[in-house]
């Protein structure tokens, strides 16, 4: 009898540590590899530093929302690597000073949506893997999703988080690989176009807890970041001719 407790106790403890081992960041080398040869690489899509950029909707049944800039930024970011710069538009001596704010005034509680969009779909270089963000939730139950529109511009929500924790957190999610039939799912790569890959971020969607809908809510997002691979971009015939004539 000792023994088969003594199994039962080893065995809920390995697994205890198999599902912690299994929570937090997702890891890129893991999501959707089709092929040996990949070039993983972190690079930053938009560090919310233009408020005219973003625009926050809701309905105007649910409430009224407004999206304006805030000087200051997560400290933990200071710990990460740095990301590749492939953009360019924004001064680095002036890049990343500041964060972008939230704040929506419910009229009633509901299942309200905040949207959070940007003026046009940030494109991601090659093969998406992950995509992070670092968000101050104010500790409400509501969910952040990320809406990203893939190759034939099909839209699609990935689910971030739940935004119930104070201070700043940095948000993951996976982006799926598409289905072994190559047509449906998210599509990044269509073999007829090897020069057009990736897929585009729309902007952000805020699923609110009707519980907690009421009042006013704030939240931040900073240092939206994509781990993509890169391997093709990188590795193009410099000859090769481009389509979109």
């Amino acid at each position: 009898m000792k023994k088969i407790i003594a199994i039962v106790v080893a065995f809920s403890i390995v697994a205890s540590v198999m599902a912690q081992a299994t929570v937090g960041t997702p890891d890129p080398n893991a999501i959707g590899v089709d092929t040996a040869q990949q070039k993983l690489q972190t690079v930053s899509i938009d560090k919310f530093e233009a408020a005219g950029f973003w625009g926050v909707y809701i309905s105007p049944d649910e409430g009224i929302a407004a999206g304006r800039l805030f000087q200051g930024g997560p400290a933990g970011k200071e710990n990460e690597p740095k990301p590749e710069e492939r953009y360019v538009g924004i001064d680095p001596k002036i890049a990343d000073q500041y964060v972008y704010g939230v704040r929506t005034d419910f009229f009633r509680r509901g299942h309200n949506q905040i949207q959070i969009l940007a003026q046009k779909p940030l494109p991601i270089e090659g093969i998406t893997k992950t995509i992070s963000v670092w968000t101050v939730g104010r500790n409400y139950n509501h969910t952040l999703k990320v809406v990203v529109q893939d190759f034939f511009n099909n839209r699609f929500e990935l689910t971030m988080g739940k935004l119930n924790f104070q201070g700043w957190k940095k948000l993951s999610v996976a982006v799926p690989p598409q289905n072994p039939d190559g047509r449906t799912g998210i599509i990044q790569r269509n073999y007829h176009y090897n020069n057009q890959m990736g897929i585009k971020i729309i902007g952000f969607k805020i699923e609110c807890d009707p519980m907690e809908a009421f009042g006013s809510y704030y939240i931040y997002l900073d240092d939206l970041r994509a781990v993509t691979d890169l391997f093709a971009e990188d590795n193009r015939d410099p000859d090769d001719m481009a389509d979109g004539w």
